[in-house]
């Protein structure tokens, strides 16, 4: 039944900014979230509970769409990362890529876990199985890992304040891997450009039906939906009203538009501070766990500078704009990765994440 507050609720979505007061989600969802974004308050002593803790850690990593597209099997000093292709976006992940970087930000996350709970993570891919190898080392408390809890995806507007020198070098360094670098774009002009890139591949994507159609598959309108399912994007979390799914999924059909995604992100990237893109040498399944893992890397660090960051992925969603994009890089055969603006900003509400046994097995 519709009530006067979800009217209420819902008239921001037809014009902006999108946050109403009293609309947000309530002390459930707060509770879930503490229980999910929290740091262990010490090292299991059991073998096995203390894999289980590691895969906690693992998940709370960024994913694409907040799919979650993991499973995880514990073994004797073994932990194996496989894809859930029952979580693909093929629209906008047509190769996977999104996929398998995302099971490398997670692995990004248990390796961090690991050396604080004195365990040597090594890694290796055996086909469509990352087998994470565990061994005893001394512990390694970082600040990366300290941060792993407050790590968010900040979709907001932020201050645009520069980034000190200091700080833009060592998030260079975090984000360097085996075949991976970041590239750091500051000047305006540049960043105006990454705009035009963006808006273009924004209303490419928000023009077709099948990528709106598998969008809108992984929002969640409702503190309910989201509590139900612990994954997906929750409008909540990007400062949308709280709304029953009908009527967040018609109000979504006004304000969504091809103009009004290309505004948005013209706006948020131009009050960040900087833009990072990611670049690998190869284009296949272990260069993009290694973008994965420098991306999360990156994030960590981020984290651990008080600076927030977002993707900003349309050009490298879009296959023909990916090949003009990386053209205008001068990024002769590597491939861009992934798009992410950073800056100082709010802390947004934070997302959810299944619970540990729903993703092992």
């Amino acid at each position: 039944m519709t009530t006067r507050r979800d009217l209420l609720c819902a008239a921001p979505l037809l014009a902006t900014p999108p946050l109403l007061a009293g609309c947000g989600a309530g002390a459930g969802y707060e509770s879930a979230v503490a229980a999910t974004w929290r740091h262990a308050p010490a090292a299991p002593a059991d073998a096995a509970a203390l894999q289980r803790e590691l895969v906690r850690y693992a998940t709370l990593a960024a994913n694409s769409h907040n799919t979650q597209p993991w499973r995880f099997e514990l073994l004797p000093d073994v932990i194996v990362l496989r894809p859930d292709l029952s979580r693909r976006t093929p629209v906008a992940d047509a190769d996977d890529h999104h996929l398998w970087a995302s099971l490398g930000c997670a692995a990004e996350n248990l390796a961090q876990a690991a050396a604080a709970f004195g365990r040597q993570a090594t890694l290796g891919l055996a086909g469509e199985r990352l087998v994470v190898q565990l061994a005893p080392a001394p512990v390694q408390r970082t600040p990366l890992f300290e941060a792993i809890v407050q790590r968010q995806c900040t979709r907001a507007d932020y201050d645009g304040s520069a980034v000190a020198t200091d700080d833009l070098r060592a998030l260079e360094a975090a984000a360097a891997g085996p075949g991976v670098r970041a590239l750091l774009l500051t000047d305006r002009a540049r960043i105006d450009n990454v705009v035009d890139f963006v808006a273009q591949g924004a209303r490419a994507q928000m023009q077709d039906t099948r990528f709106v159609a598998e969008l809108k598959r992984w929002l969640r309108f409702s503190e309910a939906e989201a509590l139900a399912q612990r994954d997906g994007l929750f409008s909540h979390t990007s400062g949308n009203p709280v709304l029953p799914r009908w009527l967040g999924s018609l109000m979504f059909g006004f304000v969504a538009t091809a103009d009004g995604e290309a505004d948005r992100y013209a706006r948020q990237i131009r009050s960040s501070s900087g833009i990072a893109v990611f670049v690998s040498e190869r284009s296949d399944r272990a260069a993009w766990i290694e973008v994965g893992r420098a991306y999360q890397r990156f994030a960590l660090q981020a984290t651990a500078l008080g600076l927030r960051n977002a993707f900003v992925n349309p050009p490298v969603e879009v296959a023909p704009l990916r090949s003009q994009f990386g053209t205008w890089l001068d990024l002769g055969g590597a491939r861009p990765d992934f798009i992410v603006r950073y800056g100082r900003g709010p802390l947004m509400p934070r997302s959810l994440r299944r619970d540990v046994a729903q993703v092992i097995g």
